[in-house]
């Protein structure tokens, strides 16, 4: 009885351990730079914002050293 337990819950772990992995990465430099912004404090949280449209802004070349790490 007790083989039979231990043979079934060995299946459903390998049942469930086969699910697909999705690795998580950013689509762009914004992106990568304010999910780091999650604040209580609402002033901290436009601050950290703010400097994310300054780093990710149009002339910077953050976003080629992100395309880069994303296409390899």
């Amino acid at each position: 009885m007790i083989k039979k337990t231990i043979v079934a819950a060995m299946i459903l772990f390998l049942v469930f351990s086969y699910r697909e992995r999705v690795a998580a990465h950013a689509a762009d430099c914004y992106d990568a730079c304010s999910t780091a912004c999650v604040q209580s404090n609402t002033r901290l949280m436009q601050r950290c914002d703010r400097k994310c449209q300054i780093k990710c802004g149009p002339d910077s070349t953050v976003k080629e050293h992100v395309d880069e790490a994303i296409n390899g």
